[in-house]
């Protein structure tokens, strides 16, 4: 399984731990009127644990079938009410001199996140923490995940 960390937050703190998908989805649906959102982070998924969150949550195919697929460059793409985000961060390592280049992906809704990473770097968990040690900042939801994922990535 390629879930490294899956909550829901209400109120801009980590409310419920679930231990499946399925059981992300079932909890955030009885969540369904409170300022809640699941942030769903992925650890090069299989093309069925992307399916799974695909149908969960409506995602277009094209976006779908891109984070499948990887190797994109990055962008921004509206759909409906979801918004598709490609980063690729850059990262030097000095002893062999070399860069590395990563791929984040990330669909945003009203009420969910999803982050899905098809190489180790950036390590969210430290992003997740910080914005967990802000209820202020977790409470925007679903772009203030987006905004502390981009300041990670800008910084390193």
């Amino acid at each position: 399984m390629s879930v490294v960390d899956n909550a829901i937050y209400v109120d801009g703190r980590r409310s419920i731990t679930p231990g499946s998908l399925n059981s992300t989805f079932e909890e955030l649906r009885a969540c369904d009127g409170t300022r809640s959102f699941c942030w769903i982070g992925l650890l090069r998924p299989s093309r069925e644990e992307i399916k799974a969150v695909a149908d969960e949550f409506s995602l277009h195919g094209l976006a779908v079938e891109d984070t499948i697929t990887a190797h994109q460059r990055p962008k921004l793409e509206r759909y409906g009410d979801v918004l598709f985000v490609v980063l690729r961060p850059a990262r030097y390592v000095d002893p062999v001199e070399v860069v590395e280049i990563g791929e984040v992906h990330l669909f945003l809704g009203p009420d969910f996140v999803i982050t899905v990473r098809h190489a180790q770097e950036p390590d969210l968990a430290a992003v997740r923490h910080r914005l967990e040690d802000d209820a202020d900042l977790l409470g925007h939801g679903p772009f203030a995940v987006l905004d502390a994922v981009m300041d990670k990535i800008v910084d390193d």
